[in-house]
């Protein structure tokens, strides 16, 4: 059997039965993050019966916080799948998730294909294909027996803590302000826990964009017209206990909420 595709099995029947996910066989395991980006595209194939159809994209570590937090000094991209995008006020249980974590985000939706052909892209010219701004909660899980030994490959192969999002109401771009200046901030159970700015985003949430766009060229591959992307925590990780009410302000965008029970 093909050393990918038995990867993606690996990490698909982990994820189907929220077994966490030990280091992978030395002879499967990518050997870089180009593998893993291979094996992340396998995993999607393998996951699209369960989890509906791929809707969009997540960045990690676009922030100096996140970066210093995973040890890995540059942005990693992974799957949003169509069953795992929430509205604002959803409930979710706790036991749908290994170790459940949000994360503060600015979310986007594209008003225009980026095809590959156009690159290499710049934060100036995504930012014209950008419809409209969602504040987000990115759900992330902690699926690993130990994270921090796995490696970036293996962990862009399992779509880099991807679980789901929940979303607020939309902000068109002629309306919203300069998410640069975007400040949001973390409440869990109404205390602060953690807040941040556009600007800790690659200094600019479109740079985040740019870099995705300019990933997936470099594949041959494009964004499209409605999809959703989820640009970068504004935070460090917050790790969830269950019974947690999560909000998520990030001001001129509006709020996002969530409850884990």
């Amino acid at each position: 059997m093909d050393r990918i595709l038995e990867a993606a099995q690996a990490i698909a029947t982990a994820r189907r039965t929220k077994e966490r996910l030990a280091a992978l066989a030395p002879e499967i395991a990518p050997r870089d993050e180009v593998e893993g980006y291979e094996v992340q595209r396998a995993l999607r194939d393998l996951l699209l019966p369960q989890f509906g159809a791929l809707v969009g994209y997540k960045i990690g570590c676009t922030s100096n916080v996140m970066q210093e937090y995973l040890k890995i000094p540059h942005p990693c991209a992974g799957s949003v799948f169509e069953r795992g995008v929430h509205e604002s006020g959803v409930k979710l249980l706790v036991s749908d998730f290994v170790h459940v974590g949000v994360e503060c985000e600015i979310a986007v939706k594209l008003s225009r294909d980026l095809s590959p052909g156009e690159a290499p892209f710049t934060a100036e010219w995504v930012g014209e294909a950008i419809e409209a701004y969602l504040p987000a909660i990115e759900i992330v899980d902690d699926r690993y027996v130990q994270w921090e030994t796995l490696g970036a490959p293996t962990l862009v192969a399992d779509d880099f803590f991807a679980a789901a999002c929940v979303l607020g109401p939309a902000v068109p771009r002629g309306e919203a302000p300069d998410v640069r200046e975007v400040a949001g901030r973390v409440l869990i159970n109404g205390s602060e826990v953690g807040k941040g700015t556009g600007a800790d985003v690659l200094g600019h949430p479109h740079n985040a964009l740019a870099w995705l766009a300019n990933h997936l060229a470099s594949e041959g591959k494009g964004l499209h017209q409605g999809q959703l992307v989820l640009t970068g925590s504004l935070v460090k990780t917050v790790w969830l206990n269950a019974g947690d009410k999560v909000t998520m302000e990030l001001a001129g965008l509006g709020k996002v909420e969530a409850e884990f029970t």
